[in-house]
């Protein structure tokens, strides 16, 4: 039985993909499958830090052709300096992805710039900068029982979930980076965000070794922490407006992250028959699923919503999977169909769920997901404006419905800060913002561009209609890429009064492979990432893949 992909007007609403989880095709289990089999090589080349805890670290990733070496510095930081805002100065560590192995002058070069972040510059040597902050009471709840001869506190770890949380992972040209086209023929780098990934994977590795490191220069006696406690352990990421525009800004790459994902699970659902291990295998994940749920804590009343619902949810899918019905035909079909009864954040959990057993429908859609257009698209200017129209109204024929003259439709502005060079979203009407605007929300161009479009015949050209409204030139190239870019526009307001951005954030968030999503309000969220993860001694194509479902570390 053919399965049809979803349609855009279902997946494409910021309600569903504020709900998105990770899955097989999350870009962090994409890097460690193939550093698994291509059987990457890792070594500390050096750790220079005192027992105060500064200095620099270099650990290298030795991939089939190329190296690529994280630089760690690690900074004795006063805690009234300490915060996650990306107004912050300073930092209580900073890194940069080196491409190759550095030298002794690439050291001090990158020493007077990746502690200042933005204020500093670094080179097309470097593939990303990033910084990373302390989470303060489980830092020293981790230090302390460590160097008193214990092990910390199995529920505090897994209620914090990691020593150390990103605030800014930067890359693909940013302060001088290399710019992605460098390194982009690289197979381990043609997968979206692969450096980006690969960073924060070093980071996590320094990161165990800091914190034991600290313990020791206490207590040379200390207890080395236990290994199962270790791999609990990811890397917080504290994400704010600045990812939100990406999404808008790249709709045939989101395009394809979505298309892709779409028609992995029109594949599984498209299984006649579940083979006895797929339904074992699925059935042990759920179980793992379940655990991971009823850990996952929030104060923000977006969360804890999403969290109510997601708690009946699983007892319904309990019951449901009580029945045997994944024995019977269609199965994963079946479950679909059952699911739509739940909440979307209950439907996407189990829609990434079933792409588990089946490896050999999936993963190779992997290597659809980057956007091989890039910025070469041409415009079809000899398009007739009837084929416009149409094109115009079957991708936003959902913002024709807005009211557009009301001011909550339009009541935010995205602009972007002079000081920092990131997206901001203000209020319209309250501030004096307008004359910034970015081109941010295609749904009311859309519409402004088919109210112009009234006073021309059908079968004159785009050429010709551009001519006289040069203003709609973005949206009208928004509405020819859909045609390669089915599912590369939000069908949803991104300017109203009651736009949530987190679930912006929560989408492409979910494609890097995050979990515990926490938001601090709706602008802002903090998530974990490699959480459960194997460390470079312990990758193996065993452990490569299923470690987003973590087992107890007890």
């Amino acid at each position: 039985m053919k399965i049809e992909r979803r349609s855009p007007d279902t997946v494409m609403r910021l309600s569903r993909l504020g709900s998105l989880h990770q899955s097989r095709l999350s870009f962090m289990r994409q890097l460690t499958r193939r550093m698994a089999a291509e059987n990457w090589r890792f070594e500390r080349r050096v750790f220079d830090i005192n027992q105060a805890g500064v200095g620099y670290a270099v650990y290298t990733a030795q991939g089939p052709d190329h190296a690529y070496s994280l630089v760690a510095f690690a900074h004795d930081l006063p805690s009234d300096q300490r915060s996650d805002r990306v107004i912050a100065e300073a930092w209580d560590a900073t890194f940069a992805l080196f491409d190759g192995v550095p030298d002794a002058n690439d050291i001090e070069r990158l020493s007077q710039n990746v502690p200042v972040q933005e204020a500093g510059r670094i080179s097309e040597r470097e593939l990303s900068m990033s910084r990373a902050n302390r989470s303060v009471r489980l830092w020293d709840h981790v230090v302390s029982c460590l160097a008193d001869g214990l092990q910390p506190d199995l529920d505090m770890i897994q209620s914090v979930g990691y020593l150390m949380r990103t605030t800014a992972v930067y890359g693909s040209g940013k302060f001088g980076a290399a710019d992605r086209s460098k390194i982009a023929d690289r197979p381990e780098c043609q997968a979206p965000f692969q450096v980006e990934m690969l960073n924060v994977y070093l980071i996590r590795n320094f990161v165990r070794d800091l914190v034991q490191h600290m313990a020791l220069s206490r207590n040379p006696d200390a207890a080395i922490l236990d290994s199962n406690i270790a791999r609990a352990l990811g890397i917080g990421n504290s994400t704010g407006l600045g990812m939100a525009p990406f999404l808008v800004n790249h709709p045939v790459l989101f395009s394809n992250w979505i298309m892709v994902r779409e028609e992995a699970l029109a594949r599984v659902r498209g299984v006649a028959r579940a083979e006895p291990q797929a339904v074992e295998l699925f059935l042990d994940l759920w179980l793992r699923t379940k655990e991971m749920v009823a850990g996952w804590s929030s104060e923000h009343p977006l969360q804890r919503k999403k969290r109510s619902d997601l708690e009946t949810d699983v007892k319904s899918i309990d019951e449901w999977l009580g029945q045997n019905h994944l024995n019977k035909a269609y199965p994963w079909d079946q479950l679909h169909k059952f699911s739509n009864h739940l909440s979307e954040e209950g439907q996407e959990l189990l829609n990434s769920l079933m792409l588990e057993p089946y490896p050999e429908l999936v993963d190779g859609l992997a290597s659809c997901m980057a956007d091989p257009y890039q910025a070469d698209f041409i415009l079809d200017g000899a398009m007739r404006l009837d084929v416009l129209r149409d094109v115009l109204k079957e991708v936003f024929g959902w913002a024709c419905a807005i009211d557009w003259t009301a001011r909550e439709a339009d009541a935010r502005a995205w602009y972007v800060s002079a000081e920092k060079l990131e997206p901001r979203l203000g209020e319209r009407y309250d501030e004096p913002i307008m004359d910034y605007e970015q081109p941010l929300s295609p749904g009311r161009d859309a519409v402004r561009a088919l109210n112009d479009l009234e006073a021309w015949s059908t079968d004159q050209s785009v050429a010709a209609f551009l001519l006289a409204h040069p203003e709609h030139r973005h949206v009208i190239r928004r509405a020819q890429l859909s045609q390669i870019a089915p599912y590369g526009e939000i069908r949803d307001n991104t300017i109203s009064a009651d736009l949530k951005p987190v679930d912006m954030l929560r989408a492409k968030l979910s494609f890097f492979g995050a979990t515990n999503f926490d938001p601090r309000s709706d602008r802002w969220v903090r998530i974990c990432m490699y959480a459960g993860a194997p460390y470079p001694e312990e990758l193996t194509s065993q452990t490569a893949d299923l470690w987003v479902y973590p087992k107890s570390a007890a």
